[in-house]
C-alpha cells in the first residue's frame, strides 16, 4: 500500500482519468461509451448507483465518476458461467477478496449448487423455478422463508415481489433499506407522517442555508456535489457536520464547466465544517436550539420571536416537552457528547438564524447509530420550531443510497406494511394479505441462525458482505435449506450457500428487457420522490439470463399457480399492466403508465410538504428526548484498561455498497489496499504507533463472542482523537447483529467500541485481483 495525501479537489481530471480507466478495464469500451451517454437521459437508463435526483439540464451528461464505474462494472464483457463453476470450487471461491469475485464478470446462466462436488452446476430455468417451489410448499409456514430486496430492484419488479410474497402468506420482507435509512423512515413517519424527505431538487436552488450531517457526497453520491457548489456560488452558506474531513465537502471541480477544466480551479462545496465526534450530532443540534431558543427568549422580552410560532402553533405539538428538555440540556453535556465548542456551536446556530430558507440534509452517518431516531427527531425538531417544512427552498432531506431504495418501500416492500397498503391488496386482488408483522433483516439473520427460518431468496443485493457480524451472518445462511440469489455478478453471499443453493442470473439497469410484447421500460423513485422510465441499451439475448421480473413470475407460477391471484404470465408479458395494478394499489401512481414519458419523470407528492400530517394527531411531533447518558448502551471503558475507540464503518471511493471497483481510495490518499485503518495522529502516538505499522482490531461488546480482524494498516487522518475508520465489509465483522438502533434495528455500523493492538504476525498475502 502507498499512502499520499491527495491535493486535488474532488471531481475534475482525477475524475475523468478514474472513468477512462474503468471503461478499459470493463473490456467493452465503445459499447460503454455509448452507454454512458444514455446514462440518466431521457429514454435512456436510470444510472444503478445512487439515488440523487437530476436537474434535467438539456446536452449535458448526467453520470458521476461513480456512476460510470457502475455501469461499467455491469456492461463488461467478461462472463462467469459453467466453465468458471467447474473450474473453481465453493471453498476455493470463499476464500477469495470481495473484488476477485465480482471482477471475473455477468452471470450468464441458472446454476444449481452441489454439496457432494462444492460446485455449482447448470439448471434449467423451469427446473429452478420448481425447485424453489417445493421447498417453499414444504415449509410447515410461511413465515420460514425469508424474502430479501435490494435497493436496485426497479418499481415493476419490487410489486410483483410483494404480491407474490403476500399472496404466498408472509410479510418477511428483510430489505436493505434496513441497514441504512431505517431510522430515517421511523423517526419521519413519526413526526411528520411520512417517511420521505420534503424537498425537491428545485428547492436547493432557492435555500439559503443547507445543513449537511454525516455524508460524504464526495464519494457516495457525488453528482450532489454540483447542486452544494452552484449553491456556495450564488452565496448560499452550505454548513458540514462530518467527523472526517473528506474532499468532496472541501471543493469541486465540475467536469461540465470548461473554465474549471482548462485553469485546473475548482468551487467551494461548504462554506463551514464543523468535525463533531461519531454519535455526537444530536448535541450538536441540541445545542444549536439552545442558542436559538436563547435568542428566542430575549426577543420575546421585545414582543417580537425568533421561532415561528404561527407555524407551531398551527402545525405542531409537543413544543413545551421539548423546551424544557434544551433548557434542562446542560452546555457541559453538548461540548462533551458533541466534540464542538460552545463557540463552535454558537456560530453555526447563528447561520441557521440568519438564513430564511434552510434545508437540512442527512445519510448513514446519522442513521447508523443507537440513538439514530432521536438524532432524526432533533433535527426534525429544528426545521419545525422554524416553518421550514413546506415552503420553496427549505424542508428535510434524507440521501437515499440505491437507486431505487425508496421506490422499492413505496411500492410494498414493507415488513411492517401499513393497513391501507393491505387493505388495498385485499380489494384489488380478492384475497385478505397476512396482517401480522413480518421479519427485518435483523429478525430474519437471528431466525435464519436459530434454524426458524429454512428458505431464503435474495431479489439483488449480498446480505452476507452488507450484514454485520459476517461469520454469524455467513453461518446463518449456510443453515438455511435454500438459499436463492437473483444476481448479476457472483458475491459473498453465493459463496456461503445453504444445504440446497441456486443462483439465478438477471437483467441489469444497462441491459434491453425484451419480452412477449416487444421491449419494456422499468421505474424507479429517485430522494426526491421523483419517479423515472428506465430501458437499458445492452442486447443481451444470447445468454441465458432473464429479467427480475420474469424471475419472480415464474417461482410465483411454480409456487402458487398460472392464475393465483392473478394471470402471473401477463404481468411478465407486458410491464404495462404491472403499472396498471401499481396505479390501482398505490396512492400517488395515477396515469402511470401515461406519465412515463413525461421528460425528467414525474413527481408522486408528499403529503408533509403540503402541510397534511398523517399522524396520529394530525400534526407534526415536536419529539422530546433526552441526550443518552452514552453513546452506546454501555460504558466500554469499564471492560478493560486499553484505550478504547470509536469505529465507524465506510466506504472507499472505489466501490459502491458492498461492490468493490478496486483497490485506490484516491480522496483519502489511499492505493492498492483496503486493510486500513484511520486515526488520529495523536492516537497513533498514544498506542506507541507510526505510521503504516499494523494492527488487529477487536470488538468490545457485551456478549462473550470474539469479534477481530487482522493486520490492519494504520494511516494518519483528520479525525477527532478517539474516533477511527475502515472500510466495509472487511469491518463488517466488528458490529455485532445485537448492536442496533432503537425502533429502526438499524446495525450501529458508525458506532462501534474497539481497542487496537499491534499485529504479532505477518500480513497475510492478498489474493491475486484478476487471475
Amino acid at each position: 500500500m502507498s499512502y499520499k495525501k491527495y491535493s486535488g479537489s474532488a471531481g475534475g481530471w482525477g475524475a475523468l482519468k478514474a472513468t477512462t480507466q474503468h471503461l478499459f478495464k470493463s473490456e467493452n469500451v465503445a459499447k460503454n461509451i455509448s452507454n454512458l451517454l444514455r446514462t440518466n437521459q431521457d429514454h435512456g437508463f436510470d444510472c444503478p448507483g445512487c439515488a440523487w435526483g437530476e436537474k434535467g439540464v438539456p446536452g449535458r451528461f448526467r453520470f458521476c465518476e461513480n456512476g460510470a464505474k457502475a455501469v461499467n462494472w455491469e456492461a463488461t464483457s467478461r462472463r462467469v458461467g459453467r466453465e468458471f463453476f467447474a473450474q473453481y470450487s465453493v471453498d476455493w471461491l470463499n476464500k477469495q477478496t470481495d473484488y476477485f469475485l465480482e471482477y471475473q464478470g455477468r452471470l450468464n446462466e441458472p446454476m444449481s449448487y452441489n454439496p457432494d462436488t462444492d460446485h455449482y452446476e447448470p439448471i434449467c430455468w423451469e427446473d429452478a423455478y420448481e425447485m424453489v417451489a417445493s421447498y417453499l410448499n414444504l415449509l410447515e409456514d410461511p413465515n420460514q422463508a425469508e424474502f430479501y430486496t435490494s435497493g436496485r430492484a426497479s418499481n415493476e419488479a419490487a410489486f410483483v415481489y410483494q404480491l407474490f410474497v403476500r399472496r404466498f402468506g408472509t410479510n418477511n420482507f428483510p430489505d436493505c433499506s434496513n441497514m441504512c435509512h431505517e431510522a430515517t423512515s421511523y423517526a419521519l413517519g413519526k413526526s411528520i407522517g411520512i417517511g420521505k424527505g420534503t424537498v425537491t431538487i428545485d428547492d436547493f436552488e432557492h435555500a439559503d442555508a443547507i445543513f449537511l450531517f454525516g455524508q460524504n457526497p464526495g464519494t457516495n453520491h457525488p453528482r450532489m456535489l454540483e447542486t452544494l457548489s452552484d449553491a456556495y456560488r450564488r452565496g448560499a452558506k452550505v454548513v458540514a457536520f462530518n467527523n472526517l474531513k473528506e474532499r468532496g465537502l472541501e471543493r469541486f471541480t465540475n467536469p461540465q464547466h470548461s473554465l474549471e477544466m482548462i485553469s485546473n480551479s475548482s468551487t467551494p462545496t461548504t462554506s463551514h465544517y464543523f468535525m463533531p465526534k461519531l454519535g455526537g450530532d444530536m448535541a450538536v443540534v441540541r445545542g444549536i436550539v439552545k442558542v436559538l431558543l436563547g435568542y428566542h427568549q430575549a426577543a420575546v422580552q421585545r414582543g417580537e420571536s425568533v421561532f415561528d410560532l404561527a407555524f407551531i402553533e398551527q402545525h405542531t405539538e409537543g413544543l413545551s416537552a421539548y423546551l424544557e428538555q434544551v433548557e434542562a440540556t446542560s452546555w457541559s453535556a453538548i461540548t462533551q457528547q458533541s466534540g464542538l465548542t460552545q463557540d463552535e456551536i454558537i456560530q453555526a446556530a447563528d447561520i441557521y438564524l440568519h438564513a430564511e430558507k434552510r434545508i437540512v440534509t442527512w445519510a448513514m452517518g446519522i442513521t447508523q447509530h443507537k440513538h439514530s431516531v432521536a438524532i432524526i427527531e432533533e433535527l426534525v425538531n429544528l426545521q419545525l420550531l422554524f416553518g421550514q417544512i413546506g415552503k420553496p427552498g427549505a424542508g428535510l432531506c434524507p440521501v437515499r443510497g440505491h437507486s431505487n431504495v425508496q421506490g422499492d418501500r413505496t411500492v410494498g416492500i414493507n415488513d411492517h406494511p401499513p393497513q391501507a397498503l393491505l387493505n388495498n391488496i385485499e380489494k384489488v386482488f380478492g384475497f385478505r394479505p397476512p396482517q401480522a408483522h413480518g421479519h427485518n433483516v435483523h429478525h430474519a439473520l437471528q431466525a435464519m441462525a436459530r434454524g426458524d427460518s429454512k428458505v431464503f431468496i435474495g431479489l439483488g443485493g449480498n446480505l452476507v458482505a452488507a450484514a454485520p457480524d459476517t461469520a454469524r451472518v455467513a453461518e446463518a445462511m449456510r443453515q438455511c435449506e435454500l438459499t436463492v440469489h437473483i444476481a448479476t455478478k457472483l458475491n459473498r453471499s453465493h459463496v456461503n450457500p445453504g444445504k440446497a443453493s441456486l443462483i439465478l442470473p438477471c437483467l441489469g439497469r444497462t441491459d434491453i428487457d425484451m419480452q412477449a410484447s416487444g421491449e419494456q421500460r422499468v421505474t424507479v423513485e429517485d430522494s426526491f420522490s421523483m419517479v423515472h422510465a428506465s430501458s437499458g441499451r445492452v442486447d443481451m439475448s444470447e445468454e441465458s439470463i432473464r429479467s427480475e421480473v420474469a424471475i419472480v413470475v415464474g417461482i410465483a407460477k411454480a409456487t402458487l399457480g398460472e392464475h393465483n391471484p392473478v394471470d402471473w404470465q401477463s404481468l411478465a408479458d407486458n410491464y404495462d399492466r404491472i403499472r396498471d395494478l401499481i396505479e390501482q394499489t398505490i396512492p400517488g401512481f395515477d396515469n402511470f403508465n401515461q406519465r412515463l414519458d413525461i421528460p425528467g419523470g414525474f413527481y408522486l407528492g408528499n403529503s408533509a410538504r403540503e402541510l397534511n400530517w398523517k399522524t396520529a394527531s394530525g400534526k407534526a411531533m415536536i419529539a422530546a428526548n433526552e441526550l443518552p447518558e452514552h453513546i452506546l448502551s454501555f460504558d466500554p471503558q469499564r471492560m478493560t484498561d486499553k484505550p478504547v475507540f470509536m469505529l465507524q464503518t465506510m466506504r472507499s471511493h472505489d466501490q459502491y455498497n458492498t461492490t468493490v471497483y478496486g483497490y485506490d481510495d484516491r480522496y483519502r490518499g489511499i492505493r492498492g489496499e483496503r486493510q486500513v485503518i484511520f486515526l488520529n495522529p495523536k492516537d497513533i502516538e498514544l498506542l506507541g504507533l507510526k505510521p503504516e505499522e499494523r494492527v488487529d482490531v477487536e470488538t468490545i461488546w457485551t456478549d462473550d463472542v470474539q469479534r477481530k480482524i487482522y493486520n490492519f494498516k494504520v494511516v494518519p487522518y483528520q479525525i477527532p482523537q478517539g474516533n477511527v475508520a475502515a472500510y466495509f465489509p472487511e469491518a463488517n465483522a466488528l458490529i455485532p447483529l445485537d448492536s442496533k438502533g432503537d425502533w429502526s434495528d438499524t446495525p450501529t455500523s458508525k458506532m462501534v467500541a474497539v481497542m487496537l493492538v499491534p499485529t504479532q504476525s505477518e500480513p497475510l498475502l492478498v489474493n491475486d485481483r484478476h487471475s
